[in-house]
């Protein structure tokens, strides 16, 4: 795919540059206040703004603040993060970016702050509803449409937060200490795509540290790998409030200190290039950049560009019905049939948790309940709240009264989730529980009514005790300002259920891979899981979940089968085709979810059992079939190589599987592919003769050199007895270095030994 490239300026960007005077220049590196950046009126630069997002603008004029705690200009709430990444749909996350910086150029917004795309590395981290996704092949390929989307209409995108921002709990001092593999694979790897394929305007570097250093002072991460690795030419931007020390955030290559820290950094700027500190053209090269962006907004603007808040929403109600998962359906309760006695009961019937508190609050006033929908739709429903939103504890009168309602329905639908005290920025949870007030309402509800379906609100996994009492689960997330009209939509079956958990549902939060580390009270925090993360953990181990990454059920039935690989063998250049029939085995039309993931062959390093590497959603009427195609380069066989630091593949016998979920295969084929990368072996009398003996050349060397020796590779040591056996010998030769090799053949000496490395080195 060719990537995608920003408009150009119409300007000569190079003599505006040269015009700034070294005051000026200082300016332009931080912001001018909260939201805009520095213009300078005598140049005709202009000052831009930005706004926050990522599901909506939360545009602020006065009082601005960062954490949503003044109103903002009223805007379209759009489903989050973890709710929209659940339909698996690059192109809804298209059309989502596309009516966003619609309403960005309407708005006058030069840059929309998102998509966060951190990794989800446990359930518990309190920003988890405005993260996409525990997978980074995921995550990064539905944020690059999503950046596609809105830089279509000319105002820039920031992904954040760059990079191993993972928890809140000391987000601003806490070091990721994470290793040069897991680094690579799955917290780069999750803005890797987006980056390279999408060319966002800018990026968001993050508060935290990474190995002890902070992400907005490391060179390694801000040019290194960001620039002069997957090629970024925009703007590197910092979160609100994340530089540490100005001159060492901008010799790494942060440009654009948000919002403005005041006169003191100018100086401080001016001081270091006097002293020799602060080579001048570093801030030329912020600078430029920085202009870049600003006239690459103004000089494309979208004059006709409309800001229509009632087309928006009928957007944001297709974009949440397209996003819901259908967790469990067992009994077919659902879909709901039309002229049944419904009962709705819960509080978030009325008043739906549809957006997560913080930076990325929406001020909307446009919320459609389901209760309100269900009335539009003509449904029989009948209402009873159920629990107070501000109370943890059931309060007993409102639990009879839901009881009496559920019990004279035909049917039960309890809205239920976490409030908003439970999950928002700034803080992570503690646990995965449903306040007690809804869990003892659910299993109250469900032992008088056996036709008890639970829809849930929530930005993250939740534990549900009462799983196997109710007859369906329907997972809404924290789905939009629209959220009660998609939720009826699928409860009714007006739109057939077609989401899947981009993230794992633990049955216990002793079960998460960072369980032992997450959250704790120290500023370092080990990422002593490495690339296990999410179902790579679960899967690998075989350990049961609630519900598996990938997972979502539909009212049709589906059938995947012909899998068809264009070669059987990959060599160093070659890429594979990879394709399968799907079809459509129900009576009405629906969307299908098909799953690639590619199952490592064995390996002398540890490596998920799984991992996704390709996923296509299509949608079939009943009865048809369609094929799904993919194409596989090296890369989805390979894993970082810290040796040489880069990318590897190990030869063997790789699987390519079609999945209903990360934990179920359902169709399987082998490819052989070779061998490419890593350093070589590096020999000297320490090398392990184990290591040696699996090169084949090495090997085929190793057997010449004994060839002639009368006791042979293990020497005197070959010789059976009760006590050693010639497995332990063996395995015991296969650990020594080369060395000791003179300790076990006395026909081996050290003028031999150094002979035999020599012979090794040569080849």
């Amino acid at each position: 795919m060719i990537p995608a490239r920003p408009p150009v300026p119409t300007r000569d960007i190079a003599s505006v540059l040269a015009a700034l005077t070294r005051e000026e220049k200082v300016a332009m590196v931080q912001g001018s206040d909260f939201w805009h950046l520095a213009g300078v009126e005598r140049l005709g630069i202009p000052s831009v703004m930005v706004s926050d997002g990522p599901h909506g603008l939360r545009q602020q004029s006065q009082e601005a603040d960062h954490l949503g705690v003044n109103d903002a200009r009223e805007a379209v709430c759009f489903p989050t993060g973890a709710a929209s990444a659940s339909s698996f749909d690059p192109e809804l996350m298209r059309r989502l970016g596309e009516t966003i910086g619609r309403e960005a150029q309407a708005r006058d917004l030069a840059v929309v702050l998102g998509p966060a795309i951190n990794i989800k590395r446990s359930p518990l981290c309190g920003r988890n509803f405005e993260y996409l996704s525990e997978d980074p092949y995921l995550s990064s390929t539905l944020a690059a449409a999503y950046i596609e989307g809105v830089q279509k209409h000319n105002v820039g995108t920031s992904p954040k937060h760059f990079v191993a921002n993972n928890q809140e709990t000391r987000r601003m001092t806490s070091s990721s200490n994470i290793d040069e593999r897991a680094l690579r694979e799955i917290y780069l790897a999750s803005f890797e795509r987006a980056v390279e394929q999408a060319a966002p305007w800018t990026i968001m570097s993050s508060y935290n540290r990474v190995n002890g250093t902070y992400v907005g002072e490391s060179r390694e991460l801000l040019t290194g790998i960001l620039r002069d690795v997957w090629g970024f030419s925009g703007v590197v931007v910092s979160d609100w409030g994340a530089v540490s020390e100005r001159v060492a955030s901008l010799k790494a290559g942060l440009d654009l200190e948000m919002p403005a820290s005041g006169e003191a950094t100018n100086e401080r700027l001016l001081a270091a290039m006097e002293s020799g500190e602060l080579d001048e053209r570093d801030l030329d090269t912020a600078c430029r950049r920085i202009l870049e962006l600003i006239f690459r907004y103004v000089d494309n603007r979208e004059t006709d560009a409309v800001f229509d808040p009632q087309a928006d929403h009928v957007l944001a109600r297709q974009f949440a019905a397209e996003s819901i998962v259908l967790l469990d359906n067992p009994d077919n309760v659902l879909p709901l049939e039309p002229d049944s006695a419904i009962a709705f009961i819960g509080e978030f019937a009325t008043s739906p948790r549809f957006q997560g508190g913080g930076s990325s609050h929406i001020s909307t006033s446009n919320v459609t309940s389901a209760v309100a929908a269900a009335a539009e739709a003509g449904l029989n429903v009948t209402y009873a709240r159920g629990y107070d939103l501000e109370a943890d504890e059931p309060i007993a009168s409102l639990v009879e009264e839901a009881v009496a309602t559920a019990r004279a329905a035909d049917v039960a639908v309890v809205f239920a989730g976490l409030p908003d005290s439970y999950e928002s920025e700034g803080y992570d949870r503690r646990h995965l529980d449903l306040p007690r007030a809804h869990n003892e309402l659910i299993a109250a509800v469900a032992a008088v009514q056996p036709r008890t379906v639970v829809v849930l609100h929530n930005g993250s996994p939740v534990s549900m005790p009462w799983r196997n009492d109710v007859a369906g689960i329907v997972e809404a997330y924290l789905g939009g300002e629209a959220i009660g009209g998609a939720v009826v939509d699928i409860l009714t079956g007006a739109v057939n259920p077609s989401g899947r958990l981009a993230e794992t549902f633990p049955l216990r939060i002793e079960d998460t891979p960072a369980y032992l580390t997450f959250g704790r009270a120290s500023d370092d925090v080990s990422y002593n899981e490495g690339v296990f993360v999410g179902y790579r953990y679960y899967a690998s181990i075989g350990r049961d979940v609630l519900f598996p990454f990938g997972h979502g059920l539909s009212y049709t039935t589906f059938e995947v089968d012909d899998l068809t690989v264009s070669a059987r063998e990959m060599g160093e250049d070659d890429e594979i085709e990879v394709s399968v029939r799907v079809t459509n085995t129900g009576e009405r039309a629906g969307k299908e979810v098909v799953q690639l993931y590619v199952a490592s062959a064995p390996s002398s390093l540890p490596r998920p059992v799984r991992e996704l590497r390709g996923f296509d959603k299509v949608e079939l009427a009943a009865g048809a079939s369609a094929r799904v195609h993919f194409r596989l380069s090296r890369r989805a066989f390979a894993h970082w190589d810290t040796a040489t630091h880069d990318w590897a593949v190990e030869g063997g016998t790789y699987g390519i599987e079609i999945c209903a979920n990360a934990h179920t295969p359902l169709l399987r084929t082998d490819v052989a592919v070779t061998a490419s990368g890593g350093a070589p072996l590096a020999i000297d009398r320490h090398t392990r003769l184990g290591d040696l003996l699996e090169i084949p050349s090495y090997r085929l060397e190793i057997d010449a050199f004994f060839a002639d020796k009368k006791r042979g590779l293990f020497g005197n040591a070959a010789i059976e007895s009760e006590a050693i056996s010639h497995e332990m010998i063996e395995a015991m030769m296969l650990d020594m270095p080369l060395r000791q090799l003179a300790s076990f053949n006395d026909e081996v000496g050290c003028d031999e030994i150094d002979t035999l490395i020599a012979r090794l080195r040569a080849i």
